[in-house]
């Protein structure tokens, strides 16, 4: 499941994912909590937090990724990935490149360096 962080600034959209991340969450949630942040920003800004109770993607869920990640590769400005899980973080270091915008990634004690970072309107 996705769940929407609240308290962000204009353009930067926040979710935590707990349990088991389905391709519903990213049509009920993620997409057009995305698609309002670029209809009224011109881009995007996410946080994305897996913490201990994410316990993975479903083969759905990695595909609606895919399909965020490909659909309008120039929305994205940066993306923050907070998460102490290391093959996530591992692959993220390995495949970052592939993601549009800048990527970094954030272990869960650094969550407001990620935020302050994704956030930060004057980079």
């Amino acid at each position: 499941m996705l769940k929407l962080i609240d308290g962000l600034p204009g353009n930067v959209v926040g979710f935590e994912a707990v349990g088991k991340v389905e391709a519903d969450d990213y049509r009920a949630v993620l997409d057009p909590a995305v698609a309002a942040a670029v209809e009224a920003h011109g881009s995007v800004r996410l946080l994305y937090v897996l913490g201990a109770e994410y316990d993975g993607f479903s083969a759905g869920a990695m595909w609606q990724d895919t399909k965020l990640g490909m659909s309008d590769r120039t929305a994205f400005e940066r993306i923050a990935v907070v998460s102490d899980h290391e093959r996530l973080t591992s692959a993220l270091g390995h495949f970052g490149w592939m993601f549009p915008g800048e990527l970094r990634t954030y272990g869960l004690d650094q969550l407001d360096e990620a935020t302050t970072w994704v956030g930060d309107p004057g980079a």
